[in-house]
């Protein structure tokens, strides 16, 4: 009777002891998962930054190009601005005398279509 209880005794130490490496596997994996997790988001944050470096580059070089081409149609404009300014005041006068004349110069004529009243 005796060595069977030494032997249950010696498997319920034996399940224990299982039981335990099996508990301490578990904690292993779950620290394990939590790591690759956070070298993951580690990762993916430096990824991300090396990304959003290389568009600021590229959106610097076309914005660059960009502005240059800004810069040309501020010039271009002004330009426009100053020749239609000038002739304005080169055409003002004669525009304002011809548009005088026609206002006040009035020549009174019958319609070809009245008829006078019998």
């Amino acid at each position: 009777m005796t060595s069977q209880s030494q032997g249950i005794q010696q498997l319920l130490q034996a399940e224990k002891r299982a039981k335990d490496k099996l508990e301490e596997a578990k904690k292993r994996k779950g620290k394990r998962l939590r790591q690759a997790k956070e070298e993951a988001t580690a990762e993916i944050d430096h990824y991300r930054l090396q990304r959003e470096k290389e568009f600021r580059n590229k959106e610097t070089n076309v914005m660059g190009s960009q502005g240059n081409f800004s810069a040309k149609i501020e010039e271009q404009t002004a330009e426009a601005i100053r020749n239609l300014t000038s002739s304005y005041h080169r055409n003002m006068e004669s525009m304002m005398k011809k548009l005088l004349s026609t206002v006040f110069d009035i020549s009174p004529e019958i319609h070809p279509n009245f008829r006078p009243a019998v």
